[in-house]
């Protein structure tokens, strides 16, 4: 090659080579700017796992759930009911409290029931003081003659005072205290069926005076406790006592059987 051809090959070598040092001196400002203009580039973060990834616009608010109790809390409510369903393996299933019996009155008879004691009543047999003005003669007549047997028969004779009896029912038959003393007088005299038809007549006619209805019922009682009929006996004195709690034969009467029940062999 001629020494002008290689000097023009030379110069047109350095021209390219000039070139390309400023094309790349071009290209790197170029990039210089495009980065300075760039967004800033997110800071990394660490990616949130799927489950706890924010929720939806379409899914509902869910419920605050409350936190697990403390275990000393649980450890207080729990021990006390687990040993008493351990003790209830341990001796079987409850059974129900048994009714006890309602001890049993061996001094009444098994049907029956005594009624509640009535209220003290006034004495009421003096026979005289029924004697007022306005009364009828023969009930006046029948009712002194009935006194004068009532002492009689207290002092111990009982036959005078049958006769005084019969002849006050003959004066005047609707007498009541006459067939009451009748009756009384038939039973000191052992005549206890007699006694108790007397007792009958005069109950139908005492039936508004509650004192001497207590006296019919337990003169009654006294007649079933000869004959041996306890149970009608108590039936008796008990229902002179709902009568006039005051009454003695039958308070008394009522006494001995109870005391006779219990001092007997089981």
């Amino acid at each position: 090659m001629k020494p002008a051809d290689r000097l023009f090959a030379m110069t047109l070598s350095e021209k390219k080579m000039r070139g390309n040092k400023f094309s790349l001196a071009i290209l790197a400002s170029v990039a210089a700017a495009a980065q300075a203009c760039a967004p800033p580039s997110p800071s990394y973060r660490t990616p949130m796992p799927a489950s706890t990834s924010a929720p939806s616009a379409t899914r509902s608010p869910q419920a605050v759930v409350a936190p697990p109790p403390e275990p000393d809390t649980v450890k207080r409510q729990l021990p006390q009911e687990a040993k008493i369903r351990e003790q209830d393996l341990k001796k079987g299933p409850a059974t129900p409290p048994v009714a006890k019996p309602l001890a049993k009155d061996t001094s009444v008879g098994e049907n029956h029931v005594a009624p509640e004691p009535g209220p003290v009543l006034r004495d009421d047999s003096s026979l005289v003081a029924k004697i007022t003005p306005g009364i009828p003669p023969q009930r006046a007549a029948s009712l002194r003659l009935t006194e004068e047997g009532r002492k009689l028969l207290d002092a111990g004779d009982p036959n005078r005072a049958l006769s005084r009896f019969e002849k006050t029912i003959v004066i005047d038959s609707t007498n009541p205290y006459g067939y009451f003393y009748l009756a009384k007088t038939h039973y000191r005299l052992g005549r206890y069926k007699e006694s108790l038809n007397f007792l009958d007549v005069a109950e139908s006619r005492l039936s508004g005076e509650p004192f001497w209805l207590a006296e019919v019922y337990a003169l009654r009682g006294e007649n079933f406790r000869a004959l041996g009929m306890t149970e009608k006996a108590e039936a008796s004195y008990s229902q002179a006592l709902s009568l006039n709690s005051g009454n003695r034969t039958a308070s008394d009467a009522l006494s001995r059987l109870q005391g006779d029940a219990q001092a007997a062999p089981r």
